[in-house]
Formats: structure tokens, sequence, C-alpha cells
């Protein structure tokens, strides 16, 4: 039997996975795509209310979202007897994600909506105006 199933049983260990429960950053799964109209991200934060979460754009482009996971209270029930658990893999504690907005992004517009503990931000994009192309003549020969 090797040393690693003898310490953690039949479990099959994860370094990786231990890694993402203990991280805030990692612990909130992310997505964020492009659409035609806007930058629209998604963010996984389960068993949190939307009065737990802020929604903030920092440093002109910077969307920043954080909250914190509080440890589940204990009921009446067993305030008299000392629960043991036996695996706290769900993260409790602050978080916090921040990502940099492209140009395009109408940061005075952003919307945001929870539901199901599922935290959708939208930003409407503008048009960037490209500078315009310059022919450089080569000199010489």
């Amino acid at each position: 039997m090797s040393l690693i199933s003898q310490v953690f049983g039949d479990e099959i260990f994860d370094p990786f996975l231990s890694m993402v429960n203990k991280c805030p950053v990692l612990n909130t799964p992310t997505d964020w795509k492009e659409t035609l109209d806007a930058h629209v991200f998604v963010f996984d934060l389960p068993g949190l209310k939307k009065e737990e979460v802020k929604v903030e754009v920092t440093d002109g482009r910077v969307l920043q979202i954080s909250g914190e996971r509080n440890e589940e209270e204990k009921d009446e029930k067993s305030k008299d007897r000392k629960d043991r658990f036996h695996r706290v893999e769900r993260f409790r504690g602050k978080f916090l994600r921040r990502f940099r907005l492209p140009e395009n992004a109408k940061t005075d517009e952003v919307k945001a909506s929870m539901e199901n503990g599922v935290l959708k931000v939208t930003i409407p994009k503008h048009e960037v105006q490209k500078p315009p192309k310059k022919v450089i003549q080569i000199e010489g020969n």
C-alpha cells in the first residue's frame, strides 16, 4: 500500500483540487465572453445573496467583484454537542476577482444581476476609433 493511500485512505489525492478549494481566486469560477455588443462575465457564487457581493469598476477600467462567504451558523440543536467535520472543502472567507477591461468597454453602463448563486455582469461596448494609417516614405536609392 502506498504512503499516500495510507495517509488519505481511499480518497484520490489531487494537489490541484486541494489548491483550488483553498484559493479564493480559483474557487470563484468565472466565464468572460465577448459578444458583438458587450462583455459578459458570469461568476459562480453558490450560497451567496446579492447583498453579500460587491460589483465595482475601479481605476477607470478594472472590474472588481468581491464578497465574503461566512461560516455556517450552528443551529440550536448542535450547540449542545460537539459537531465534528470529516471534510471541509467549501471555501469560506473573503474573495476578490479583478479584470482589466478593454478600451471598448462602456464602464458607465455596467449592469449586474444575480439568480440562484450566479452573478452576471454585462458591460456594453462602444466602437473604438482606430488611428489612421500613415504612409512613411522610404529614403535612399
